[in-house]
């Protein structure tokens, strides 16, 4: 994947890699998901539409994810959560759209619930928000929950990488701190979420049940019918690419 200069940023003893794209204004920031990066295509893409466009652009890469400093199983929602917030303050000005992407999802309406009078927009691809309560933990059987607490950790195979999802103890008891979907949530922007049908890691129905919760004036669903999780086919990505520039312009009125 092509970049431009990878700067790193120091938070909390690590170094926390992130791209620029200079622009004009809203910047929009890509927050990954759950052990992915800021290589990926999606990603890549927004990048390349923001350099054609003269659009701001962020992309980083979580602790322990990608070519940022830190372990993985160190993670928590907490954690990357600071971590973004980080990014925002520090390497950004003015408005933002947020982009999230599963977990980004789930961290891009936290952040947006932290720094309300910077994040005017929202675009979120098959969102996770309370995945680690909602998804994750009811997935397990008994004895899966049981090794989980006793041993603090758990390995699970990943369709996605030859390497075994890592869950941990912290990673779960640290996301109820923050669950999301027990209330509206207030936003005032737009909020624009694309969602795969045939998605086998975030059903449609939590993904509706989180639409259904966001209070904005000016919010829309894509329902694919044929989409997957990553939604990262051309035709997936024309329609990301679509979305965002649809936000840009209604922002730069």
């Amino acid at each position: 994947m092509a970049f431009g200069q990878i700067e790193a940023l120091e938070h909390l003893g690590v170094q926390i890699a992130f791209e620029r794209v200079e622009g004009a204004a809203p910047t929009f920031v890509w927050l990954g998901g759950f052990k992915s990066d800021m290589a990926g295509t999606k990603a890549q893409t927004l990048a390349e539409w923001a350099r054609e466009h003269g659009q701001a652009f962020v992309r980083f890469d979580y602790s322990g994810h990608g070519v940022s400093g830190g372990r993985f199983e160190d993670g928590t929602i907490s954690r990357w959560l600071s971590d973004t917030l980080a990014v925002l303050d520090q390497r950004t000005c003015g408005p933002l759209v947020l982009v999230g992407s599963s977990m980004g999802g789930w961290l891009a309406l936290l952040a947006a619930r932290a720094r309300p009078e910077r994040v005017k927009g929202l675009l979120l691809i098959a969102p996770a928000a309370d995945f680690t309560e909602k998804l994750i933990w009811p997935s397990f059987s008994a004895k899966q929950q049981r090794q989980l607490l006793a041993c603090g950790r758990l390995e699970l195979p990943s369709q996605y990488a030859p390497e075994p999802n890592v869950i941990t103890r912290d990673l779960i008891e640290d996301g109820r701190k923050h669950l999301i979907m027990g209330a509206p949530i207030s936003f005032d922007g737009p909020c624009y979420i694309l969602q795969g049908q045939a998605d086998p890691d975030v059903p449609p129905g939590h993904v509706l049940a989180l639409n259904d919760l966001i209070r904005s004036d000016n919010k829309r669903i894509d329902l694919i019918k044929d989409g997957d999780h990553r939604l990262s086919r051309p035709a997936d990505l024309a329609r990301l690419v679509e979305r965002a520039s649809m936000i840009a312009n209604q922002l730069a009125r």
